[in-house]
Formats: C-alpha cells, structure tokens, sequence
C-alpha cells in the first residue's frame, strides 16, 4: 500500500523542483555555495517539511515542534530554498545569499534565521546537537520528533560515532537520522578517501534500526518515515542512496560540483532541466 496519494506525490514532486531551482539560482547568484550537495539533499528534505514534520512558520518556538539538523551545513542552499518554499522566509531574498549582512550565510544560522535549529558548517557535530533534542524531547515529555541529514563524507568525523554510540544506548527512538549517500566528497569519491561502507551495518552495530531507501524516490522517503514512526527502544537511520548533483545532468555524480557555481549559461541549462521534472516554470 502507498504512503502517498497521487495528488500529495505531485505536490511534492513540485515542490522538489522549486527548491531545486532556487538551489541553483542562488548560489549562481553569490558565485559561490555548494550545489552538488544540495540537490542531492532535495527530495529528503521535501518530503521532511511538506509530509513528515511537524513545523509552522508562524509558530517558529512552539516546544511541541518537530526539530531538522543539516548537519552537512555548506549545503544550506537547500535548507533556505526548502525554508523560503515552507514560507519562512519571502523567496526573494535568497538572492542575498552569501551576502555582506545577510541571514543567509554560507552555513545555517540559528542567530540569524527563523527555522535554523541549529547553527552547522564545523562537520560531524549535528548529530550530537539532535541527540540533545532529542533527550530534551523525552525529559519534557513531548511527543515532537527530531531529525538530521548528515552527509557520508561527513560521517569520516569521529564525533559521529560517539554520537551514533549515545542514541543508541540512550534509545533514542524519537530520533531519525539520513545519510546523504551520494558517494562523493569534495576530494573525489568517499570509497577511495575515507571508506565508510558499509553504513547499515556500522549503525546496527550501535543499536540503531537501519532502513535502505533510494534518496530520490519520494514514495521511499515517506514510507522510511512513517517505519521510523513504529521503532520503539532505538533510534532509526535512513541510508539514502543518491546522486550528487541530482536533476542537473553536469552536476550529476561530478564532484568538481561540490562548492563551484554555475555560470550564466550553465545556470540557464540548469533551469531549463529543472523545469521538465516539475516545480514553477
């Protein structure tokens, strides 16, 4: 049976391809920022805000919200995109991203903009800050969830076993993290650098319930999530397979599009693809 109906796979479907787009304008706008690991993220952090979590931008302090970690904070083009499509922020002023006074930094800031749980950009950090969430969540006695998207060059960083090890052994089952696993860093390939296959088995290790799922296929997404919802006693990672790059065909599995911008014309290619696979023209 389906998670999703066909008209909320559409509407998400459409709002992944707006978020795209901006994800690409944006960073061709301050010649600066980081693509490749943004629009891989797309679909995951779509089907987060517009399916799975509890959030309003009218209500940015309600206690009984749910809490999103990009723990992979140099892609924040797609957590202002996908904030700016939730109506946290006016869409307009991504423009200034990465701009002199800015809210929108390179990486997210909690000071500096509604949405932003937590500040990121120091990589292998944000699961610990979830952790933290997440054991705050239960003292309080709230039903609210928390999740984080981590990247699979990130998880080379100690810290996120120690944190993996803590959710674990404190059964954290309010608490979903994904694994951005496009199998690229910005030095090349993450096997050949810091090999960290293989990721399920590694999480089951620490007491984690491990769900494998194709990144970018919404219907996948959801229904990770709503499995996550039915683990008691541990504490869920989603392992998403996906591309670096995704929905740009240059970008696509290219890690030279980890932190480099498009040009006029890329940009315009960029958006020309992005426009056949849904979102506002």
């Amino acid at each position: 049976m389906s998670i999703l109906t066909q008209e909320q796979t559409a509407q998400l479907t459409q709002h992944a391809g707006n978020i795209r787009q901006e994800i690409v304008k944006m960073v061709a706008a301050a010649n600066s920022g980081h693509p490749g690991g943004s629009l891989s993220a797309a679909d995951i952090l779509t089907v987060l805000y517009f399916h799975e979590m509890s959030v309003d931008p009218n209500q940015v302090d309600n206690p009984d919200r749910d809490r999103f970690v990009l723990s992979k904070g140099h892609a924040s083009p797609v957590l202002y995109a996908t904030l700016a499509e939730k109506g946290y922020l006016p869409k307009e002023e991504l423009k200034t991203f990465r701009k002199l006074n800015s809210r929108l930094q390179g990486h997210p800031s909690k000071k500096l903009l509604p949405g932003v749980e937590q500040s990121t950009g120091s990589l292998g950090q944000g699961l610990s800050s979830a952790n933290g969430m997440a054991l705050a969540a239960r003292l309080d006695k709230r039903d609210s969830r928390v999740y984080v998207v981590m990247g699979d060059g990130e998880i080379q960083e100690g810290m996120v076993w120690e944190a993996a090890m803590a959710a674990g052994h404190y059964k954290l089952d309010n608490l979903v993290a994904f694994v951005d696993y496009n199998h690229l860093q910005i030095d090349g390939n993450v096997e050949d650098i810091m090999n960290v296959h293989p990721v399920d088995e590694k999480f089951r290790a620490f007491n984690w319930h491990v769900i494998t799922i194709d990144g970018h296929d919404l219907e996948q997404i959801a229904a990770a999530l709503a499995e996550a919802r039915t683990v008691k006693g541990k504490p869920t990672c989603i392992v998403a397979n996906t591309v670096k790059g995704k929905g740009v065909s240059y970008m696509e599995n290219n890690c030279g599009w980890h932190g480099t911008a498009p040009n006029e014309e890329q940009l315009a290619q960029a958006l020309t693809e992005l426009c056949g696979q849904g979102g506002n023209k």
